[in-house]
């Protein structure tokens, strides 16, 4: 699922050029927020917790 949502993303960014600047304008607005990245590490983090945490004894 996940290969087939970067390819999606790829195949609008050859169709539709100018989404690249778009793409980076939101990544960068994203990244300058701490917080916001913090948030997502932890979701991140707490994700793969949660996934070794089922298959621990």
């Amino acid at each position: 699922m996940k290969w087939l949502l970067v390819g999606a993303l790829l195949g609008l960014l050859l169709v539709f050029p100018s989404l690249l600047a778009l793409v980076v304008a939101v990544a960068a607005a994203i990244v300058s927020k701490p917080v916001l990245v913090a948030f997502g590490l932890g979701l991140v983090a707490g994700v793969r917790s949660r996934r070794l945490r089922r298959w621990s004894p």
